[in-house]
């Protein structure tokens, strides 16, 4: 039980954080990699949970929320792939 809450409360930091990109697509992406590294961290920290384990859930969990998320509740700017381009 103490494993799912700290993965829910590491999950929910996350949230915000998934705001990167104007299309759902472009949030995805940016989600999936920020979950990625939230679960893995997350998979170092609890015990009896890997590190690509937790990583796995966090690429599923980001990936969702990103593209889930819609840019005007919440935005970070464009993503690093497009800075450069009009």
């Amino acid at each position: 039980m103490r494993t799912l809450r700290t993965l829910l409360l590491v999950g929910l930091a996350t949230v915000p954080l998934v705001a990167c990109g104007s299309s759902p697509q472009d949030r995805a992406v940016t989600g999936a990699g920020l979950g990625a590294a939230a679960g893995a961290l997350s998979g170092a920290l609890i015990p009896g949970l890997s590190v690509g384990t937790g990583a796995l859930i966090g690429v599923g969990a980001g990936a969702l929320t990103g593209a889930l998320t819609q840019e005007k509740d919440f935005n970070l700017g464009r993503p690093i792939w497009k800075w450069g381009q009009n």
